[in-house]
């Protein structure tokens, strides 16, 4: 395969990874010479207890933490300006994000905000941030988001029903540190839903106009993952060499949405996110199938490769068999682990696809890397079958 013009990859500074490797937590810090910092994270990961220990860490190794424990699941423009004003309180010299996908997004921009004096709104965009932010660590506890090590961050403005999002490469992390010890006891639920985002990632990013060698190195090796484990992951939350999998699978896949980038999937999920409150995994997980139909005709050696990775047994199969075959263990992937396709139990009714439709069609950011162009009409059939 030929590719046109540049490509590059985009990383983060350094990673840790490895069961036990949070104990690297106060090392790292250090390493950044500083003795104060401020803590991100969300209620269920406070009450969870996963937080106690990185504390315990750092202040015996003399760093003050400061924690802001209460980041919504999907936050808003609002609440991150919230969180802000409490952060900018502390006088930190260095931000880490502690969580799923929202509490590092969260990180990540407050980072920006302490060396950036402008409104958040300002930033939302493509590569409208002026200055690099605070030193940041970021450590998931969920597999799924690939936040940590992403040039993006998502909020939602409810104005418009929509989430919107900052795309800088000042947002790259310092430090991550994956952990899989950190998600053993994800709910089945969440299991399943930050799995499924973080293989949408995956093939959206290798389909994508954007691909690249980068990006399809990355992809294939989190489908590989992602797919052998994901439903160990879900019947056993105690696996841990499942959970190293889908830790591991879910950060490729965040490598790719930095050298590549997401495509319908995202761009038709954002709209479901910002109006109906649908968890962004399982939005995208809902899609993924459907949408990977309408693009089969311009993507059916790419989905054959995906087929391969996942460990299909295509032999003999002509590569739109072999294509078709990737879309149907979607389908039973998402039912080994309880995934309905479906949008009207969400609440969701004829009704509401006009509108569903007119945001999604403002993601152009998503819907140009598209590998088949999608009008209206299509995203509105894509929406319809799913009711």
């Amino acid at each position: 395969m030929t590719y046109d013009g540049t490509y590059s990859l985009l990383n983060v500074g350094k990673i840790f990874a490895g069961p036990n490797s949070i104990e690297k937590i106060a090392d790292i810090v250090k390493e950044c010479n500083v003795q104060k910092v401020l803590l991100i994270t969300a209620k269920g990961v406070w009450d969870a207890g996963l937080v106690a220990r990185p504390v315990a860490l750092l202040e015996s190794a003399g760093i003050q933490v400061d924690v802001i424990n209460h980041t919504p699941p999907e936050p808003e423009i609002g609440h991150v300006n919230e969180i802000f004003n409490l952060a900018k309180e502390k006088n930190s010299q260095m931000v880490i994000g502690i969580g799923g996908g929202s509490a590092m997004d969260v990180a990540k921009i407050v980072a920006l905000m302490f060396t950036n004096q402008v409104p958040l709104k300002d930033m939302l965009g493509i590569e409208k941030v002026k200055n690099p932010g605070l030193p940041t660590l970021l450590i998931p506890t969920t597999a799924g988001t690939g936040a940590e090590v992403t040039p993006n961050a998502i909020v939602l403005v409810p104005e418009e029903e929509l989430k919107v999002g900052i795309v800088s490469s000042k947002m790259m992390a310092n430090y991550v540190i994956l952990d899989p010890l950190l998600t053993l006891g994800l709910p089945q639920a969440i299991t399943a839903f930050t799995g499924v985002d973080a293989l949408a990632h995956a093939i959206e990013c290798y389909i994508s106009k954007k691909g690249n060698p980068f990006s399809d190195m990355y992809a294939l090796q989190a489908v590989r993952l992602i797919s052998r484990s994901l439903r160990k992951a879900y019947r056993d939350g105690q696996d841990v060499e499942a959970r190293h999998d889908m830790i591991l699978g879910s950060m490729y896949g965040g490598i790719c949405i930095a050298t590549s980038s997401t495509t319908a999937v995202h761009a038709l999920s954002y709209p479901l996110g910002g109006k109906y409150r649908i968890p962004h995994g399982l939005s995208n997980a809902i899609l993924l199938p459907s949408v990977m139909e309408y693009n089969l005709d311009a993507c059916e050696h790419k989905f054959r490769d995906i087929a391969e990775a996942m460990g299909l047994d295509i032999a003999g199969l002509s590569t739109r068999q072999a294509a078709e075959k990737m879309i149907e263990n979607l389908y039973s992937l998402l039912a080994d682990i309880n995934i309905e396709c479906t949008l009207r139990d969400k609440g969701i009714r004829e009704e509401d696809l006009d509108g569903l439709v007119e945001a999604a069609s403002k993601v152009t950011r998503l819907l140009d890397n598209n590998p088949k162009a999608m009008t209206r009409q299509d995203m509105r059939a894509i929406y319809q079958k799913l009711l």
